[in-house]
Protein backbone atom coordinates (compact mmCIF):
# COMPACT_ATOMS: atom_id res chain seq x y z
CA UNK A 1 0.00 0.00 0.00
CA UNK A 2 1.33 3.41 -0.95
CA UNK A 3 2.48 5.63 1.88
CA UNK A 4 0.18 8.75 1.97
CA UNK A 5 3.16 10.96 2.78
CA UNK A 6 5.02 9.70 -0.29
CA UNK A 7 1.96 10.31 -2.45
CA UNK A 8 1.53 13.86 -1.11
CA UNK A 9 5.23 14.46 -1.67
CA UNK A 10 4.91 13.43 -5.34
CA UNK A 11 1.83 15.61 -5.82
CA UNK A 12 3.59 18.56 -4.14
CA UNK A 13 6.65 18.09 -6.33
CA UNK A 14 4.49 18.01 -9.46
CA UNK A 15 2.66 21.18 -8.43
CA UNK A 16 5.96 22.89 -7.64
CA UNK A 17 7.36 22.01 -11.06
CA UNK A 18 4.17 23.17 -12.79
CA UNK A 19 3.95 26.39 -10.81
CA UNK A 20 6.23 28.53 -13.08
CA UNK A 21 4.21 27.52 -16.15
CA UNK A 22 0.89 28.08 -14.40
CA UNK A 23 1.99 31.54 -13.24
CA UNK A 24 3.14 32.57 -16.71
CA UNK A 25 0.04 31.03 -18.30
CA UNK A 26 -2.23 32.91 -15.93
CA UNK A 27 -0.40 36.24 -16.20
CA UNK A 28 0.08 36.32 -19.96
CA UNK A 29 -3.00 34.48 -21.23
CA UNK A 30 -5.79 34.05 -18.69
CA UNK A 31 -5.64 37.53 -17.16
CA UNK A 32 -5.51 39.34 -20.55
CA UNK A 33 -8.49 37.29 -21.72
CA UNK A 34 -10.46 38.12 -18.59
CA UNK A 35 -9.59 41.81 -18.96
CA UNK A 36 -10.56 41.79 -22.65
CA UNK A 37 -13.86 40.13 -21.80
CA UNK A 38 -14.43 42.80 -19.18
CA UNK A 39 -13.71 45.53 -21.74
CA UNK A 40 -16.10 43.99 -24.27
CA UNK A 41 -19.00 44.37 -21.85
CA UNK A 42 -18.57 48.15 -21.47
CA UNK A 43 -18.65 51.25 -23.64
CA UNK A 44 -16.68 54.47 -23.30
CA UNK A 45 -18.67 57.58 -24.17
CA UNK A 46 -17.79 61.28 -24.19
CA UNK A 47 -20.77 62.01 -21.97
CA UNK A 48 -21.10 59.74 -18.99
CA UNK A 49 -17.74 57.99 -19.32
CA UNK A 50 -17.66 54.21 -19.13
CA UNK A 51 -20.98 52.43 -18.83
CA UNK A 52 -22.05 48.82 -18.77
CA UNK A 53 -23.23 47.76 -22.24
CA UNK A 54 -23.86 44.05 -21.77
CA UNK A 55 -23.97 42.32 -25.15
CA UNK A 56 -24.45 45.54 -27.15
CA UNK A 57 -20.90 45.39 -28.53
CA UNK A 58 -21.43 41.80 -29.63
CA UNK A 59 -24.73 42.66 -31.33
CA UNK A 60 -22.91 45.45 -33.12
CA UNK A 61 -20.29 42.97 -34.38
CA UNK A 62 -22.96 40.64 -35.76
CA UNK A 63 -24.48 43.53 -37.73
CA UNK A 64 -21.13 45.02 -38.82
CA UNK A 65 -20.73 44.56 -42.57
CA UNK A 66 -17.03 45.48 -42.48
CA UNK A 67 -16.27 42.65 -40.05
CA UNK A 68 -18.12 40.08 -42.16
CA UNK A 69 -16.41 41.39 -45.29
CA UNK A 70 -13.10 40.49 -43.65
CA UNK A 71 -14.44 37.06 -42.66
CA UNK A 72 -15.53 36.46 -46.26
CA UNK A 73 -12.09 37.45 -47.53
CA UNK A 74 -10.39 35.05 -45.14
CA UNK A 75 -12.73 32.20 -46.02
CA UNK A 76 -11.93 32.76 -49.70
CA UNK A 77 -8.25 32.91 -48.80
CA UNK A 78 -8.50 29.66 -46.81
CA UNK A 79 -10.33 27.75 -49.53
CA UNK A 80 -7.60 28.75 -51.99
CA UNK A 81 -4.50 28.57 -49.82
CA UNK A 82 -4.92 25.77 -47.26
CA UNK A 83 -5.48 22.85 -49.70
CA UNK A 84 -2.65 24.08 -51.92
CA UNK A 85 -0.21 24.44 -49.04
CA UNK A 86 -1.06 21.12 -47.40
CA UNK A 87 -1.04 19.33 -50.76
CA UNK A 88 2.45 20.60 -51.54
CA UNK A 89 3.62 19.81 -48.01
CA UNK A 90 2.30 16.24 -48.29
CA UNK A 91 3.93 15.71 -51.70
CA UNK A 92 7.29 17.00 -50.49
CA UNK A 93 7.06 14.89 -47.32
CA UNK A 94 6.29 11.75 -49.34
CA UNK A 95 9.19 12.46 -51.69
CA UNK A 96 11.55 12.94 -48.76
CA UNK A 97 10.31 9.80 -47.05
CA UNK A 98 10.65 7.76 -50.23
CA UNK A 99 14.43 7.78 -49.99
CA UNK A 100 14.95 8.58 -53.69
CA UNK A 101 16.16 12.15 -53.13
CA UNK A 102 19.82 13.05 -53.14
CA UNK A 103 21.02 15.48 -50.50
CA UNK A 104 17.88 14.90 -48.48
CA UNK A 105 19.06 17.10 -45.60
CA UNK A 106 19.71 20.03 -47.94
CA UNK A 107 16.31 19.55 -49.56
CA UNK A 108 14.62 19.49 -46.16
CA UNK A 109 16.41 22.62 -44.94
CA UNK A 110 15.73 24.42 -48.22
CA UNK A 111 11.98 23.98 -47.93
CA UNK A 112 11.91 24.69 -44.20
CA UNK A 113 14.04 27.84 -44.48
CA UNK A 114 11.19 30.20 -45.52
CA UNK A 115 9.46 29.41 -42.22
CA UNK A 116 12.51 30.80 -40.41
CA UNK A 117 12.06 34.11 -42.23
CA UNK A 118 9.87 36.46 -40.14
CA UNK A 119 6.51 37.13 -41.75
CA UNK A 120 7.28 40.86 -41.84
CA UNK A 121 10.42 40.23 -43.90
CA UNK A 122 8.58 37.78 -46.14
CA UNK A 123 5.85 40.34 -46.84
CA UNK A 124 8.44 42.99 -47.66
CA UNK A 125 10.28 40.64 -50.04
CA UNK A 126 7.13 39.63 -51.89
CA UNK A 127 5.83 43.20 -51.85
CA UNK A 128 8.94 44.20 -53.77
CA UNK A 129 8.51 41.29 -56.20
CA UNK A 130 4.83 42.15 -56.77
CA UNK A 131 5.41 45.86 -57.40
CA UNK A 132 4.26 46.69 -60.98
CA UNK A 133 6.57 49.71 -61.22
CA UNK A 134 9.74 48.43 -59.54
CA UNK A 135 9.33 44.66 -59.19
CA UNK A 136 11.25 42.21 -61.39
CA UNK A 137 8.06 40.72 -62.84
CA UNK A 138 6.91 44.15 -63.99
CA UNK A 139 10.34 45.00 -65.37
CA UNK A 140 10.54 41.71 -67.27
CA UNK A 141 7.08 42.26 -68.74
CA UNK A 142 8.04 45.73 -69.97
CA UNK A 143 11.22 44.34 -71.53
CA UNK A 144 9.06 41.88 -73.44
CA UNK A 145 6.65 44.60 -74.49
CA UNK A 146 3.85 43.26 -72.32
CA UNK A 147 1.73 45.05 -69.71
CA UNK A 148 3.11 44.44 -66.20
CA UNK A 149 1.07 41.94 -64.17
CA UNK A 150 -0.96 43.66 -61.48
CA UNK A 151 -0.57 41.27 -58.56
CA UNK A 152 -1.78 44.00 -56.19
CA UNK A 153 -5.16 44.53 -57.85
CA UNK A 154 -8.42 43.69 -56.12
CA UNK A 155 -8.76 40.52 -58.22
CA UNK A 156 -5.27 39.20 -57.50
CA UNK A 157 -4.67 40.40 -53.93
CA UNK A 158 -6.02 37.28 -52.19
CA UNK A 159 -4.02 34.91 -54.47
CA UNK A 160 -0.96 37.10 -53.89
CA UNK A 161 -1.36 36.89 -50.12
CA UNK A 162 -2.01 33.16 -50.41
CA UNK A 163 1.26 32.77 -52.30
CA UNK A 164 3.20 34.52 -49.51
CA UNK A 165 1.67 32.38 -46.77
CA UNK A 166 2.16 29.20 -48.82
CA UNK A 167 5.82 30.09 -49.34
CA UNK A 168 6.20 30.68 -45.60
CA UNK A 169 4.44 27.62 -44.17
CA UNK A 170 4.72 24.77 -46.69
CA UNK A 171 8.08 23.73 -45.27
CA UNK A 172 6.79 23.86 -41.70
CA UNK A 173 3.89 21.53 -42.50
CA UNK A 174 6.19 19.34 -44.59
CA UNK A 175 8.41 18.71 -41.54
CA UNK A 176 5.38 17.75 -39.42
CA UNK A 177 4.09 15.33 -42.05
CA UNK A 178 7.58 13.95 -42.69
CA UNK A 179 7.98 13.22 -38.97
CA UNK A 180 4.64 11.37 -39.01
CA UNK A 181 5.72 9.34 -42.04
CA UNK A 182 8.86 8.28 -40.22
CA UNK A 183 6.64 6.57 -37.63
CA UNK A 184 4.81 4.44 -40.22
CA UNK A 185 5.77 0.76 -39.62
CA UNK A 186 8.21 -0.42 -42.26
CA UNK A 187 6.85 -3.97 -42.20
CA UNK A 188 3.54 -2.77 -43.66
CA UNK A 189 5.30 -1.12 -46.58
CA UNK A 190 7.55 -4.13 -47.12
CA UNK A 191 4.57 -6.49 -47.06
CA UNK A 192 2.74 -4.34 -49.60
CA UNK A 193 5.83 -4.22 -51.82
CA UNK A 194 6.15 -8.02 -51.68
CA UNK A 195 2.51 -8.27 -52.77
CA UNK A 196 3.33 -6.20 -55.85
CA UNK A 197 2.16 -2.75 -54.71
CA UNK A 198 3.81 0.15 -56.50
CA UNK A 199 5.29 3.13 -54.63
CA UNK A 200 2.28 5.27 -55.56
CA UNK A 201 -0.11 2.63 -54.21
CA UNK A 202 1.89 2.33 -50.99
CA UNK A 203 1.69 6.10 -50.56
CA UNK A 204 -2.04 6.31 -51.29
CA UNK A 205 -3.27 3.24 -49.40
CA UNK A 206 -0.78 2.86 -46.54
CA UNK A 207 1.19 6.00 -45.75
CA UNK A 208 -1.46 8.68 -46.21
CA UNK A 209 -4.24 6.84 -44.29
CA UNK A 210 -1.87 6.16 -41.39
CA UNK A 211 -0.88 9.82 -41.08
CA UNK A 212 -4.45 11.10 -41.51
CA UNK A 213 -4.61 12.39 -37.89
CA UNK A 214 -1.47 14.45 -38.52
CA UNK A 215 -2.91 15.84 -41.75
CA UNK A 216 -6.03 16.78 -39.79
CA UNK A 217 -3.87 18.51 -37.17
CA UNK A 218 -2.08 20.60 -39.80
CA UNK A 219 -5.44 21.43 -41.39
CA UNK A 220 -6.83 22.70 -38.07
CA UNK A 221 -3.70 24.78 -37.44
CA UNK A 222 -3.98 26.21 -40.95
CA UNK A 223 -7.65 27.16 -40.48
CA UNK A 224 -6.76 28.93 -37.23
CA UNK A 225 -3.88 30.75 -38.91
CA UNK A 226 -6.07 31.76 -41.85
CA UNK A 227 -8.54 33.72 -39.75
CA UNK A 228 -5.68 35.30 -37.78
CA UNK A 229 -3.90 36.67 -40.86
CA UNK A 230 -2.48 40.08 -39.99
CA UNK A 231 1.16 40.88 -40.80
CA UNK A 232 1.02 40.26 -44.53
CA UNK A 233 -2.06 42.42 -45.34
CA UNK A 234 -0.90 45.12 -42.92
CA UNK A 235 2.41 45.52 -44.77
CA UNK A 236 0.96 45.04 -48.25
CA UNK A 237 -1.50 47.84 -47.56
CA UNK A 238 1.38 50.32 -47.84
CA UNK A 239 1.72 49.54 -51.56
CA UNK A 240 -1.96 48.75 -52.24
CA UNK A 241 -3.98 51.11 -50.02
CA UNK A 242 -6.91 51.22 -52.44
CA UNK A 243 -7.32 47.43 -52.23
CA UNK A 244 -6.56 46.61 -48.60
CA UNK A 245 -8.80 48.71 -46.40
CA UNK A 246 -9.22 48.80 -42.64
CA UNK A 247 -11.46 45.73 -42.62
CA UNK A 248 -9.72 43.55 -45.20
CA UNK A 249 -9.13 40.90 -42.53
CA UNK A 250 -10.82 40.53 -39.11
CA UNK A 251 -7.54 40.94 -37.22
CA UNK A 252 -6.67 44.05 -39.21
CA UNK A 253 -10.12 45.45 -38.45
CA UNK A 254 -9.71 44.78 -34.72
CA UNK A 255 -6.29 46.48 -34.83
CA UNK A 256 -7.65 49.54 -36.63
CA UNK A 257 -10.66 49.74 -34.32
CA UNK A 258 -8.51 49.56 -31.21
CA UNK A 259 -5.31 51.47 -31.94
CA UNK A 260 -6.49 53.94 -34.59
CA UNK A 261 -10.13 54.57 -33.72
CA UNK A 262 -9.49 53.91 -30.01
CA UNK A 263 -12.68 51.87 -29.61
CA UNK A 264 -11.07 49.36 -27.25
CA UNK A 265 -14.35 47.91 -26.03
CA UNK A 266 -15.65 47.19 -29.49
CA UNK A 267 -12.27 45.79 -30.59
CA UNK A 268 -12.38 43.37 -27.66
CA UNK A 269 -15.83 42.18 -28.74
CA UNK A 270 -14.55 41.72 -32.31
CA UNK A 271 -11.70 39.58 -30.99
CA UNK A 272 -14.00 37.33 -28.99
CA UNK A 273 -16.40 36.84 -31.89
CA UNK A 274 -13.43 36.04 -34.14
CA UNK A 275 -12.20 33.54 -31.57
CA UNK A 276 -15.61 31.87 -31.49
CA UNK A 277 -15.62 31.60 -35.29
CA UNK A 278 -12.13 30.05 -35.21
CA UNK A 279 -13.29 27.44 -32.67
CA UNK A 280 -16.43 26.70 -34.71
CA UNK A 281 -14.56 26.26 -38.00
CA UNK A 282 -11.91 24.11 -36.33
CA UNK A 283 -14.63 21.89 -34.91
CA UNK A 284 -16.32 21.64 -38.33
CA UNK A 285 -13.03 20.59 -39.95
CA UNK A 286 -12.37 17.95 -37.29
CA UNK A 287 -15.96 16.65 -37.28
CA UNK A 288 -16.06 16.36 -41.07
CA UNK A 289 -12.70 14.58 -41.21
CA UNK A 290 -13.68 12.11 -38.51
CA UNK A 291 -17.01 11.32 -40.18
CA UNK A 292 -15.25 10.61 -43.47
CA UNK A 293 -12.67 8.39 -41.78
CA UNK A 294 -15.41 6.55 -39.87
CA UNK A 295 -17.39 6.05 -43.05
Amino acid sequence: MTDPRQRYRRVGTAILLLLPFLLLFGIFLVLPLVYALHLSLFQDTLIGGRRFAGIDNYLRVFSDGVFWFGIRNMLTFGVLQVPLMLGLALIFALVLNGGSVWLRGLFRIGFFLPYAVPSVIAALIWGYLYGPAFGPFGQLARELGLPPPDFLSDTWMIPSLANIVTWEFTGYNMIILYAALQAVPQDLEEAAALCGARPMQIALYIRIPLIAPTILLTAVFSVIGTLQLFNEPLLMRAIAPSVIGDGYTPNLYAYQTSFVNQEYNYAAAISFVLGAIVVLLSYVVMFTARRRSAG
